[in-house]
């Protein structure tokens, strides 16, 4: 399954796929307090719901420590975005 991404709606719950809708590029934000992007399986407009374990524990790791998820093995490519609000 092809993933895409993702931008934050800024008022639901986060961890809901219906908080997000489909970005036609990749995110502009990188760090901060509040989620800006997900990288997840596409759904269409809508990810695909409900959103994995991996991305729900990338969420909450990146509201605990403001910085883009999974920062390790190093390198890795992000999956969950932060921006300030």
């Amino acid at each position: 399954m092809a993933n895409a991404w993702y931008t934050y709606n800024g008022t639901g719950d986060p961890t809901l796929a219906s908080s997000y809708s489909k970005l036609t590029g990749k995110p502009i934000c990188l760090s901060g307090t509040v989620v800006c992007a997900i990288y997840a399986p596409a759904g269409g407009l809508f990810p695909f719901s409900p959103l994995s374990a991996n991305i729900l524990c990338y969420i909450d790791d990146g509201l605990s420590t403001l910085v883009p998820q999974p920062q390790l093995p190093a390198g890795t490519k992000y999956f969950v975005y932060m921006r300030q609000p």
